[in-house]
């Protein structure tokens, strides 16, 4: 198996840190939670950031962790059907070879980090959580923990291109 430093893979598949962060910003205002700093980019660790206010709620929370799941699944998968639609009939070109290259790369860096993970896990064990929420959330955290764990043997990696490049390719399969 390859080893590449996360910090290399972060940095060539940056548009995917990009839309991650905004993600998170996304869904703050969604749930109008101030956000006092956002670094979309950067060379250092963390690549990317969003400070915010604590939200009022467990919900708000782990929505605001969870959101990159979304927007990043979903945006991956729009880019990449078009260009996988080319390439199924052999009409790519390097603007679809473009859009693959960002869609995996966005769809990579659906998964929650460990810091949206050890932010969710402050809030859901602080004093205002209920027993209902942490029973519900401690499972996100974890599963947020284990794909983490996942992105050491490219688990990130083969969620990208099944979601830029196999749904697509099932989608067209389905709808032919």
């Amino acid at each position: 198996m390859i080893f590449i430093p996360g910090k290399i893979v972060g940095i060539v598949t940056f548009p995917g840190v990009i839309v991650h962060e905004l993600a998170h910003q996304l869904f703050c205002r969604i749930y109008k939670v101030p956000v006092f700093e956002v670094c979309y980019f950067q060379t250092e660790d963390p690549l990317g950031y969003v400070v915010h206010e604590k939200p009022s709620s467990d919900f708000q929370a782990t929505m605001i962790s969870i959101g990159p799941f979304f927007l990043n699944t979903i945006v991956g998968f729009l880019l990449g059907f078009p260009a996988t639609v080319q390439y199924k009939f052999h009409n790519a070109n390097v603007l679809d070879y473009l859009l693959i290259y960002l869609a995996v790369s966005i769809a990579m860096h659906a998964f929650p980090s460990t810091g949206d993970a050890k932010n969710l896990w402050e809030h859901i064990t602080g004093k205002n959580s209920s027993i209902l929420s942490r029973l519900l959330i401690s499972p996100i955290v974890g599963f947020i923990y284990l794909g983490a764990l996942g992105s050491y043997f490219w688990l990130d990696a083969l969620y990208g291109a099944a979601v830029a490049l196999g749904l697509p390719w099932l989608v067209i399969r389905w709808l032919a």
